[in-house]
């Protein structure tokens, strides 16, 4: 049988010899007998531990009896001729046609089996040539993508691709191929300023773009949670990078063995008379089942990355924020009026980045707070080109931090056309998280109903009493009054827009609602009778009901931002039970700064974010005032799946404990034996 030194003369019959030679060392040396293609092979890899001059000669020698040389470790930039070895009667190759098309096919691979695993994610590249491939893939679906490796050898490999440049960087790197192996390591370390640029990059990043070999000489730790795009690792060299917590490995080469094998090995397999030297590649690969291969170490799981729109609803929120806190305390009010128009004007900023979400199902997601300066007030007195551009500002900034969805919370999504805008014109797919602000509203409304226990509310949701939704023609107020339509006696439409709430009207009865459906312009007497009344206007803190006039022990969720009934109002009726709509509780140990919600809580806008990230939906699923129904049903049921729960419902001072529920019922009942209230 052949060794390394003693190479035997080739036979017709026997299976062909393909030898590769590698510039590496030879710990990995073998001489196996395979199959491949439906053809015998023998392949023997024959490693020098240094430079191109003895790799030239051993492919030489070796031509004389082998159907194809394959040349791997370090010549991959070099065509065969750089070595001195493109004419010794025998294929050679570096492999270059084969990875090219295996490296382009294993991202767009995954990107197509896990849609938007690429978006906008955070890309470190270690190495030079050998990654351009990868590189220019992964710009279709990412501009955040970070050479992380400024050593000089690979800096020069950069420009081998242009067609100038490339030419001088390849003869500037051919000498340094040709010396030892130990000198060559000696270059490619880098040093203390190099290392850290290195290990920054790999920090930030969501996605690392390197062998094994570049990990491991740069010792980078900060892999936990992230995705490595590599060749092909060896099982100890996967359980390393299992052990420091990496997500996902693409392998970009296909290993039909039993051991690792370079794409130079499989191209020279394919260029053999066997198989037949001038077959066409892809029907080639196709032919022998080659495929990326995705490994996940540590379990099915994969993290999401969102970004979500704030912005103060008072003056009162900048005490959240320095220098303002601090402003605020000392300044006078019409001081604080005049900051309030300036603070409009601000740029967009992170306002904190939110961690440890995780759904039962094993779906991880991080995020940002992106804040815009306007306040309500301010918001609404500018032209809504005014917004727009803060909120196409945030994107960007959403963008460069790799979010792969945007959410708009409160005003933002009010203002102008509701987000399709900005969804238009935005650099990542927007949502305004509607969809779930009308579904926890109604899960609240349910959960109110069942504690104060006034109403009988059935099993299935519904409830024997009548209802109200101010601010019916609203895209969330639309979606409840639908809703109630369905699960309740009688249901009150309440809006200015006269034309449009004949046209609800008419689509509501068109699905043959269990309510009787009334309209009206303005809330009036009406209010006296309501068991449930929905506020979902955009009056941005206008009165738009009189709270004196509500009936003892009515529930009322407050789903507008700001509340439409102040804490004074709440505080004239202690016998009615407000809630301030329907906050979801997070899964996981959630970390982020103060919103003003308990901690781990959302309001359901943003947590509709949260589970579009977590689904791996990034994609413009609530846009514009006209909320789909079966939207509303698809994101309660994705909220359930991912571990979301509604949060204890909550008033203007804090959430309702069992006692205040109590306290608001026994009121409700003494009002009730007595004078009505308000007719």
């Amino acid at each position: 049988m052949p060794t390394k030194s003693d190479p035997s003369p080739k036979r017709r019959r026997r299976p062909a010899l393909v030898v590769e030679v590698s510039l590496q060392d030879p710990v990995r040396d073998h001489d196996v007998h395979v199959s491949f293609l439906g053809h015998d092979f023998r392949l023997v890899r024959v490693g020098t531990g240094g430079g191109a001059d003895e790799a030239a000669e051993l492919a030489t020698k070796w031509a004389t009896h082998a159907q194809a040389i394959a040349v791997t470790g370090g010549a991959e930039a070099l065509d065969p001729g750089g070595l001195g070895v493109a004419d010794v009667g025998v294929p050679v190759t570096t492999g270059t046609a084969l990875r090219e098309v295996l490296q382009e096919w294993a991202i767009r691979h995954l990107q197509s089996t896990m849609p938007g695993y690429f978006d906008n994610a955070r890309v470190a590249v270690l190495g030079g040539p050998g990654h351009h491939v990868e590189t220019r893939v992964l710009r279709e679906f990412t501009a955040n993508i970070t050479p992380a490796d400024p050593r000089l050898l690979d800096l020069l490999g950069e420009f081998e691709a242009l067609p100038l440049l490339g030419e001088v960087a390849t003869a500037a790197l051919r000498p340094a191929h040709h010396l030892p192996g130990r000198v060559q390591s000696a270059l490619h370390t880098p040093g203390p300023i190099a290392s850290a640029a290195v290990h920054r990059a790999a920090r930030d990043a969501d996605v690392i773009v390197a062998t094994y070999a570049e990990l491991d000489a740069v010792g980078i730790e900060h892999l936990s949670g992230k995705a490595v795009i590599t060749g092909a690792l060896s099982d100890h060299e996967l359980a390393e990078l299992a052990g420091r917590g990496v997500d996902l490995v693409l392998e970009t080469t296909p290993q039909p063995f039993d051991f690792l094998v370079e794409p130079a090995v499989l191209e020279a397999m394919m260029l053999t008379e066997t198989t037949g030297p001038s077959g066409d590649l892809l029907e080639t690969i196709v032919k022998a089942g080659l495929e990326p291969r995705v490994r996940q170490p540590n379990g099915p799981r994969r993290k999401s990355r969102f970004a979500f729109v704030i912005h103060p609803l008072s003056q009162g929120h900048f005490a959240n924020v320095e220098p303002l806190r601090t402003i605020s305390k000392v300044a006078p009010g019409v001081v604080m009026d005049a900051v309030e128009k300036v603070v409009a004007y601000a740029p967009p900023f992170t306002y904190t980045h939110i961690t440890g979400i995780k759904s039962p199902t094993g779906a991880e997601a991080e995020g940002w707070l992106i804040a815009v300066g306007g306040t309500p007030s301010q918001l609404l007195a500018h032209r809504p080109e005014f917004t727009y551009s803060r909120l196409l500002a945030a994107a960007d900034i959403s963008r460069r931090l790799g979010a792969q969805i945007m959410g708009l919370g409160a005003f933002t999504k009010v203002v102008g056309d509701a987000g399709v805008t900005v969804a238009k014109q935005a650099s990542l797919p927007v949502t305004t998280g509607n969809s779930y602000s009308a579904s926890a509203t109604l899960w609240a409304a349910h959960e109110a109903l069942q504690r104060l226990g006034l109403v009988e509310v059935g099993p299935d949701g519904t409830m024997h009493g009548k209802t109200m939704v101010v601010g019916a023609t609203g895209s969330i107020g639309s979606v409840c009054a639908r809703l109630l339509a369905l699960a309740s006696d009688e249901v009150w439409l309440v809006s200015p827009e006269r034309a449009k709430l004949l046209a609800l009207k008419e689509a509501i009865e068109r699905d043959r609602p269990r309510a009787k459906v009334h309209l009206a312009a303005t809330p009036g007497r009406h209010v006296a009778t309501m068991d449930l009344i929905v506020t979902a206007t955009s009056a941005a803190g206008a009165r738009v009901l009189d709270i004196m006039a509500v009936k003892p022990g009515c529930v009322i969720t407050d789903v507008a931002r700001p509340l439409d009934l102040s804490a004074e109002d709440v505080a004239r009726r202690p016998d009615v039970l407000v809630v301030e709509s329907g906050e979801i509780e997070l899964p996981g140990d959630v970390h982020m700064k103060n919103i003003g919600l308990p901690p781990g809580v959302a309001y359901a806008c943003l947590a509709e974010t949260v589970v579009l990230a977590l689904e791996g939906r990034y994609e413009q699923f609530t846009v514009g005032r006209d909320i789909d129904w079966e939207r509303v049903k698809e994101i309660y049921r994705l909220g359930l799946k991912h571990g979301m729960k509604l949060a204890t419902i909550s008033g203007v001072n804090g959430p309702f404990t069992d006692d205040d529920i109590a306290a608001i019922r026994a009121r409700a009942h003494v009002a009730l034996a007595g004078p009505k209230v308000g007719v």
